[in-house]
């Protein structure tokens, strides 16, 4: 057993006891409920939400959600938009990825890289990009995992900082923010990727009223 795997053990677990030990009262800093996250932006129109069933909720654990199709007038296809906050992960309540749920639904990835965002400042995010396949139809996923204004691509470095900022803000608030679009009949998967990356870097200066920093 290497030194550097025991060191991490000693850490993980000193961490553990450390964070558990700051007791059970997350700080968790005003901001608006999910499900009121605008119905239009810009060209896009939001449908009705997409209700839960008691297992998906009970799956997905104590937390706001969100889930609502968008249109627009010169897109081919909807995009999916599906957003959960947790205001705490101490207990388990932890964030499951779209990479562990999307299998059990039947879907297999075709190809996943990290991709950048821009924000409207122009500096650039890092967020994962998947082609997802069933049969002969194929949809484009990103999604990120956003807590505390840091926007992370990796689900284990999420992991990290929220044992960090649990440490040092008592914080273990942390959300998911994901989108999904179809590549309709007859269209380059580049214009249904192009179409998702549009959609979700209008979402970008909207979030920080939900996901608090």
């Amino acid at each position: 057993m290497s030194f550097r795997f025991v060191l991490a053990i000693v850490l993980i677990a000193a961490t553990a006891l450390y964070v558990h030990g700051r007791g059970h009262d997350d700080v968790v800093p005003p901001h608006q409920d999910v499900t009121g996250f605008p119905p239009d932006l810009g060209q896009w129109q939001g449908g009705p939400d997409i209700p839960f069933t008691a297992d998906t909720l009970q799956v997905l654990g104590p937390g706001q959600f969100l889930e609502r199709n968008y249109v627009a007038p010169d897109q081919r296809a909807p995009v999916d938009l599906f957003l959960a906050y947790f205001p705490s992960q101490r207990s388990g309540d932890t964030i499951h990825s779209p990479r562990h749920c999307l299998p059990g639904a039947g879907w297999q990835f075709a190809d996943e890289s990290e991709i950048q965002l821009k924000k409207p400042s122009g500096q650039p995010i890092t967020i994962n990009y998947y082609v997802i396949a069933k049969g002969n139809d194929r949809q484009v996923v990103l999604y990120w995992y956003q807590a505390h204004g840091r926007v992370v691509a990796n689900e284990y470095r999420a992991k990290f900082y929220q044992m960090w900022d649990a440490m040092r803000l008592n914080r273990t608030d942390g959300s998911l923010v994901r989108v999904i679009t179809p590549v309709a009949p007859g269209e380059s998967l580049d214009s249904a990727k192009d179409r998702a990356v549009g959609f979700a870097e209008q979402l970008l200066p909207l979030l920080g009223s939900y996901i608090p920093s």
